[in-house]
């Protein structure tokens, strides 16, 4: 059994290497032939460019995700002098309730870089690299699984394997710096700040309070808040009138125009937009039950199944949901921006008339990658966090969790593991012991005791608290734990 294994093993990782090879020359050749949007408006090596940043720095907002939500129980002093740039970027997003901030912020960027990757490389035409079968190719490009492909291995799951292990030296660049500012930037400028409005929905109807680290908020500072509110849901409301409009007129860049119809397209777009509410609502309801005794983590027939499929193999089963859970994510993006980017070139045709400016902005797409981040991902978040059972319970959660192991089984996305192994002996990355010690050694060697990680009502990701400030209860995940379970998505390599 053991050698079938290993076998097996092998054969995944060089299928997987070899098909990731394969998607990046078809995706090279694609947009040398200007069969893409941007290669062909604008030039092919423009959109060589943005693909190839719009990926790299995907890879950046993912590992900085892992690292700075895996360090805040770590002495920031312990990596002061050795790592400056962490230092100063774990120093701003572990100030108060920055860290959410942060999160919220970098949710948006997300769909942003695929937004991008989707212009850059979706075709605009049927494809014709190496005069191979019109099936095979639309197999390959027409879908849209070659770009799938290079954003979760190249753009996201590499750099989570790297930076779940060695958090310290993975965001200790000025990259790492810039990446947390822009998140930081674009929750301040409040395009997002609907979601709170969600937050405290969500709050009341737990009757929970939303726990804070900051000061009440002073007059000015609470004006300011409900002005951008304010704005955030007007813009969140404009922009799903404007994407429903685009897809009834048959104004956006959906395959098969003519073929598919249009008030079907438009029932695809929220069928898919609550597929990645419930995909990103599932990691957040499984974390809230992972450490719940196992009679207590389902009640009823689906719940149990759930459970005993998640946790099967002394957990083991969970890093392999988030692996195929990260695919299923980028798919639903890619199909989300297929359906919903605007493709208006006719100025006497714009959406509800609006002036040529406006249209060329809603042309970029990037107003549904607010509905996206607020209602597909964010919202989702927050009713998890109060309601995880709701979630573990429901059977299209277990029919989900079926579709991301499959998807791990198969191995598509073992090659990220390899591309990590590269980069890690390129930047000579540690893992953070060497720097910080184990939890146990810095608990000896006087330090104060480590901080909890905390499942808490109203948050997009756990809540630190200081020993001694919080009683550690059954939802509670310590450092090593959160390590492994919410941002392990692989063993270590």
């Amino acid at each position: 059994m053991d050698g079938d294994m290993t076998y097996f093993t092998m054969l995944k990782y060089t299928y997987s290497s070899l098909l990731l090879i394969c998607c990046v020359v078809f995706l090279m050749v694609l947009i040398s032939q200007e069969n893409t949007y941007l290669s062909k408006e604008v030039h092919p090596a423009l959109a060589y460019v943005c693909l190839w940043l719009a990926v790299f720095w995907l890879s950046m907002i993912e590992g900085s995700q892992a690292s700075l939500g895996g360090l805040p129980p770590v002495d920031r002093d312990l990596y002061k002098d050795s790592h400056p740039l962490t230092y100063r970027t774990a120093s701003l997003c572990h100030k108060g309730d920055n860290l959410n901030r942060y999160l919220m912020g970098r949710q948006f960027l997300v769909l942003l870089v695929v937004f991008v990757v989707n212009m850059s490389g979706s075709p605009i035409g049927p494809a014709d690299v190496f005069g191979w079968t019109v099936g095979f190719q639309n197999a390959f490009l027409g879908s849209g699984f070659a770009m799938i492909l290079i954003t979760t291995n190249i753009g996201q799951l590499f750099s989570q394997v790297n930076a779940s292990h060695c958090m310290i030296d993975y965001i200790n660049t000025y990259f790492g710096v810039f990446t947390a500012y822009v998140a930081m930037a674009v929750e301040f400028s409040g395009i997002l700040h609907a979601s709170y409005l969600v937050q405290m929905s969500v709050a009341m109807l737990a009757g929970k309070p939303v726990y804070s680290k900051e000061d009440p908020r002073t007059l000015p500072q609470m004006l300011f808040f409900w002005f951008r509110c304010l704005i955030s849901t007007a813009f969140l409301g404009f922009s799903f009138a404007v994407t429903v409009k685009a897809i009834l007129d048959g104004k956006t860049t959906m395959w098969g125009k003519g073929k598919f119809p249009e008030w079907a397209t438009l029932v695809l777009f929220f069928a898919v937009l609550m597929t990645v509410g419930i995909l990103e609502a599932m990691q957040i309801a499984f974390f809230a039950v992972a450490k719940l005794p196992r009679e207590e983590q389902g009640k009823d027939m689906i719940s149990k199944l759930t459970s005993k499929l998640l946790f099967r193999r002394d957990g083991k089963n969970l890093p392999g949901f988030m692996v195929g859970r990260q695919l299923a994510t980028v798919i639903c993006f890619f199909v989300l921006a297929r359906i919903s980017t605007l493709n208006v070139v006719d100025t006497n045709k714009n959406v509800f008339g609006v002036p040529d400016l406006i249209q060329s902005f809603l042309n970029t797409g990037l107003h549904v990658a607010v509905i996206i981040t607020i209602s597909g991902s964010i919202s989702w978040q927050y009713l998890a966090s109060a309601f995880p059972f709701v979630f573990v319970s429901n059977p299209l959660t277990y029919i989900l969790l079926q579709f991301c192991m499959f998807i791990d089984f198969t191995g598509i996305c073992t090659v990220a593991r390899v591309i990590a192994v590269i980069q890690r002996k390129i930047n000579k990355y540690q893992y953070d012991e060497v720097y910080v010690g184990t939890p146990e050694e810095r608990l000896s060697g006087g330090m104060a005791p480590e901080e909890s990680i905390h499942i808490e009502v109203g948050h997009l990701g756990g809540a630190s608290f200081p020993s001694g400030t919080h009683k550690p209860g059954a939802h509670d995940v310590t450092l090593g734990e959160y390590d492994t379970i919410h941002l392990q998505v692989v063993p270590k390599i």
